[in-house]
């Protein structure tokens, strides 16, 4: 499945499909499942958890959902955003990640 595909099934279920309600539901909604990202985490690092993997992937699978819905807010598609991230980083990091570019990005 690409991009675009899964935004289209995603928005499936979105509650409201205006521009604005999209925009506010994607950043809230957003927001709020990072935040339970890093709680499983942090259970993990310190709490003595076991990594609850199929929780993160649960919770990514959510910040995706709202990214969906954030994008086609914005009236944009996951892979449009997706390839212009892609464009970003490699104009930044032309042969990879480098720590000396990072550190002096020259206002990019």
């Amino acid at each position: 499945m690409d991009f675009n595909e899964y935004q289209a099934l995603a928005l499936r279920t979105a509650a409201n499909t205006a521009e604005d309600r999209l925009l506010l539901n994607g950043v809230m909604g957003l927001c709020g499942e990072a935040g339970e990202c890093i709680d499983v985490v942090k259970k993990h690092l310190f709490q003595g958890h076991p990594l609850d993997r199929d929780k993160l992937i649960d919770e990514m699978g959510d910040c995706l959902w709202y990214l969906a819905t954030l994008a086609a807010g914005l009236g944009a598609g996951l892979g449009e955003i997706a390839e212009g991230n892609v464009a970003k980083l490699r104009k930044r990091y032309p042969d990879g990640f480098d720590a000396a570019r990072s550190v002096h990005r020259d206002g990019m």
